[in-house]
């Protein structure tokens, strides 16, 4: 079943919570608001502001904002930002693979992999989380 991460997910939960926040947001807030545990969300905001996807505020006052600019870039380069590459099978996401050389299914595999890809693609930050 092709369904993204609790990485990617738990991303989209805070860029979707601080979108609607104008104040800086804790990661113990938002992981106490939707029940996350509080070391996997500040992973998570770590490597969104790491990525430059949020603002990080340090201090005793500190905590995350999140930046306006992304709002028009695509899920899927997101995602992949965020987990890496994208696809239903070993053979689609460009690793190796011992049935390479035989394979039958390559082809449409791939070709339902580019499908899934593009739809993502048309999918922006702001059409879930702003």
């Amino acid at each position: 079943m092709l369904k993204i991460t609790k990485t990617a997910e738990y991303a989209l939960i805070a860029i979707k919570h601080m979108s609607n926040k104008e104040a800086i947001c804790s990661s113990n807030h938002i992981a106490n608001q939707y029940n996350i545990p509080k070391e996997i969300m500040a992973k998570t905001l770590q490597k969104l502001s790491k990525k430059k996807y949020i603002n990080a505020v340090k201090g005793p006052k500190g905590g995350y904002s999140v930046k306006n600019s992304i709002k028009n870039i695509n899920l899927i380069e997101f995602i992949e930002d965020i987990e890496g590459p994208v696809g239903i099978s070993t053979c689609s996401k460009n690793e190796e693979c011992n049935l390479i050389d035989c394979c039958n299914i390559k082809d449409p595999i791939n070709k339902i992999n580019n499908n899934i890809k593009n739809i993502l693609s048309r999918v922006k930050l702001k059409d879930i989380a702003f």
